[in-house]
């Protein structure tokens, strides 16, 4: 397994700076912005402005846009998948309301769609939050903080879940110029003086390059070597520390540059035992390649998994099953294996991985194919979401990729 293998943007910060380029008016240019379905839908509403919004299966896009919503002229209806209409909202919603805004719901109560009265006037001012619901909603939230008259100061009470995503919201906010911070563990404030506008280039995915680090866990070329380009150890994605968790599955990093190179380093630990609570879209990766790897593990801070595409727990225990993998589950947060794998009651030819229209499952899946020879994955589509040449880079190492 040899290759340069050119990873999409990263889908968190390009969304983020599409945000708030939005509402830091003219002259803004937002470089290497993500080629994927989340992204693309935040752009196509940001220069349409249509008066009904189809938000599709973005989570992140949805809860942006409703706060976005909230501080801009017009009345706007925003609505999605049906998935998405089953994915809760109510959290960020009340908090808008508190501030000022007007937001009704079209359907059920809690969840889209939504119709959004916009209103530049915002009074802003003190908002509080429980730190364990999605960094989402508490990063929508700042975002919008210098666009309110009395600017917001957002108190996360509980255990504060996801916090890397949250300083990555704060990161790009003070890169147009927004006087954001924290002010003590759990209070932000956000002061009323609006955005500049400036040049912003996006870096390279963390969460596309776990992988290929899964990949080169995987494979069982001792020579395996991939680049990742537009990857930096300084990394404003809390996925970037997945790379130290690989280090314990046999997959070392060398940065260099503007760009890192992953090589096996021939360790792998006995037991892997890992809290996700900041790096949750990993989760998925990890699972998968420890049970190929034949290495059980215990991972908690897992409580966000059951509000993504998908409910990622059950979606894991199911597929892994097929694969022979018995994964329990505790507390809505957490997966362990004790890295017993049975044999299956289906042949591997009559075994599909279902994807529940989450890209994660069919990226983290496919590697699968380097332990067992191959691998079936439905809907593979769904890889659009966030990296839309998933399947040609695959292909550029040396899978073998074939439409059933």
């Amino acid at each position: 397994m040899r290759g340069r293998v050119m990873l999409p943007s990263s889908k968190s910060i390009s969304n983020r700076a599409l945000a708030i380029s939005a509402l830091a008016g003219r002259d803004v240019t937002v470089e290497n912005v993500s080629d994927c379905d989340d992204t693309r839908v935040m752009q196509a509403w940001l220069r349409e402005r249509p008066d009904i919004i189809d938000i599709g299966a973005a989570g992140t896009a949805m809860r942006f846009s409703t706060a976005l919503l909230a501080v801009s002229e017009g009345v706007h209806i925003i609505t999605g998948s049906e998935r998405m209409k089953n994915r809760p909202i109510g959290v960020l919603v009340d908090a808008l309301r508190h501030l000022g805004a007007e937001i009704i719901y079209e359907e059920r109560e809690g969840f889209p769609p939504l119709r959004i009265v916009g209103n530049t006037q915002l009074k802003g001012g003190n908002v509080q939050l429980s730190g364990s619901v999605s960094s989402q909603y508490i990063s929508a939230l700042l975002m919008i903080g210098p666009m309110l008259k009395n600017g917001l100061i957002l108190k996360l009470i509980d255990k504060i879940v996801s916090r890397p995503y949250i300083d990555m919201t704060i990161a790009v906010m003070q890169s147009f110029g927004a006087k954001v911070g924290w002010k003590d563990e759990n209070i932000i404030e956000v002061e009323p003086l609006p955005y500049q506008p400036c040049s912003y280039q996006v870096e390279s995915d963390w969460s596309a390059a776990s992988y290929w680090y899964e990949m080169v866990a995987l494979s069982f070329d001792a020579e395996a070597e991939i680049l990742l380009p537009g990857l930096f150890a300084q990394s404003l994605q809390g996925d970037s520390r997945g790379a130290t968790v690989f280090a314990q599955l046999g997959v070392s990093t060398e940065y260099r540059g503007d760009e890192v190179v992953l090589r096996k380093n021939g360790k792998r630990v006995k037991r892997l035992d890992v809290d996700f609570v900041e790096m949750p879209d990993l989760a998925q990766t990890f699972v998968v390649t420890c049970c190929m790897l034949g290495v059980p593990f215990h991972f908690v801070g897992l409580q966000s998994l059951k509000i993504k595409e998908t409910d990622r727990i059950e979606s894991l225990k199911r597929e892994l099953f097929k694969l022979g993998f018995v994964i329990e589950d505790r507390n809505d947060s957490e997966l362990l294996w004790d890295g017993v794998r049975s044999q299956c009651a289906n042949s591997s030819d009559n075994i599909a991985i279902d994807t529940y229209e989450d890209h994660r499952m069919a990226m983290a899946f496919a590697p699968v194919a380097l332990k067992d020879g191959r691998v079936v994955i439905n809907n593979p589509q769904v890889v659009s979401k966030s990296y839309p040449r998933y399947w040609e880079d695959l292909k550029s190492v040396g899978f073998e990729i074939e439409a059933l």
